[in-house]
């Protein structure tokens, strides 16, 4: 479990990094379509890969502990798969952000 923290906080402080360096030498002058476009790229994929990993990590959580609580009473079936929807919705956040960062 420890080592998954120290991955996910290394995984963001790369993705701080690599956008800190696409936005040191550019200013709102300098600014291209090009580097506009790749950046927006970039935030979109971003996006996306972030919350399907985060929504990933939530299922199997609540999806471990809604199948042990159906082991133990099989009436909790219909309680605890509101709760793995919910948590599959942060995907689909994920995409409605990129896909707005990409329209506008």
């Amino acid at each position: 479990m420890k080592m998954n923290k120290v991955f996910i906080v290394a995984m963001v402080l790369m993705f701080v990094a690599v956008a800190g360096a696409f936005a040191e030498g550019t200013a709102p002058a300098e600014t291209t379509s090009a580097t506009v476009g790749v950046a927006k790229y970039i935030a979109a994929g971003l996006a996306v890969g972030l919350a399907c990993i985060a929504g990933g990590m939530a299922v199997g959580k609540i999806g471990a502990a809604a199948m042990g609580a159906m082991s133990e009473n099989a009436e909790l079936s219909g309680k605890a798969i509101p709760f793995v929807g919910l948590a599959e919705g942060i995907c689909l956040w994920g995409f409605l952000v990129a896909l707005l960062i990409i329209l506008l």
